[in-house]
């Protein structure tokens, strides 16, 4: 396989189930590196949220950030692509929420913001010990988001609503999309729902790196589990997704590698990449 370029999901897909650093992936990356290979990180998550296992790697500099919204060169400190949620349309779905069994958030300008409230009732929302540590490290509280950001008056990155009832959430993804028709809709958790504008996604974000690297798609391999990955695997050259992934991304991926428990990404490095 011709490879110059290996994107890779975090949560369910590089990390383990417990949100740790397999030693053996970040080996695999290494020994791909050696061979001229970017290793790009494609992550639901802002710069901040990444391991500093993989940030502080010599070989790392190209970050796919906040499902695409955000393509990052961390040498450079430079900006390669962003694609924002209009402030009115923000404002708009929050209000479409209030009335919803739901917490939410936003992403602006690589910080996390929550109105206070939600924030200290997250416990009652998300019961992954993972996600919960992840959000209470991330989110700046503000004592009401919509107020917030309209005193800022700037767009925002990524939205994101946290429900109780994983069936909820569920018939709530499936309304969305026709009353937001201009923006994109995924999960990366059990209960969550990420929204983004419709020019974001990481097979977007994957895009516009690959154009500033001067690499062709059809050179890059792709690795995810969840419904925010499914536009990568599918733009990539070669989309793998894990045993852990959910039914309809191991259906639309070009092969299935093992889960994110037993290092599938480093499992495929070696003997699809590598060999």
């Amino acid at each position: 396989m011709n490879c110059r370029l290996i994107a890779f999901d975090l949560d369910g897909t590089f990390l383990d189930s417990a949100k740790n650093v397999p030693e053996k992936n970040l080996e695999a990356l290494a020994a791909a590196a050696e061979r001229g290979i970017y290793a790009v990180p494609a992550t639901g998550r802002i710069y901040d949220g990444i391991p500093v296992a993989l940030r502080t790697l010599p070989f790392m500099r190209y970050y796919i950030c906040i499902n695409g919204a955000y393509v990052y060169d961390a040498v450079d400190d430079a900006v390669i692509h962003r694609a924002e949620v209009p402030l009115e349309t923000a404002l708009k779905f929050y209000e479409y929420m209030d009335d919803k069994p739901a917490l939410y958030d936003c992403y602006q300008n690589g910080k996390g913001y929550m109105t206070r409230a939600m924030y200290e009732r997250a416990e009652d929302y998300i019961k992954d010990s993972g996600i919960l540590r992840l959000l209470k490290t991330l989110r700046v509280p503000v004592p009401e988001l919509k107020a917030y950001l309209r005193e800022k008056g700037e767009d925002v990155q990524k939205l994101q609503a946290y429900y109780a009832d994983t069936a909820e959430r569920d018939r709530e993804l499936a309304r969305l999309p026709g009353v937001f028709p201009e923006l994109l809709f995924s999960t990366s958790v059990e209960n969550n729902i990420e929204v983004n504008y419709r020019t974001a996604g990481k097979g977007n974000g994957l895009a516009a790196l690959c154009r500033h690297l001067g690499i062709d798609l059809s050179d890059t391999v792709a690795f995810g589990d969840s419904s925010n990955d499914t536009d990568m695997l599918i733009a990539a050259g070669c989309g793998i997704a894990m045993a852990n992934a959910l039914p309809q991304v191991r259906k639309i991926a070009d092969a299935v590698t093992l889960s994110n428990d037993e290092c599938g990404v480093a499992e495929a490095i070696y003997k699809m990449i590598l060999n």
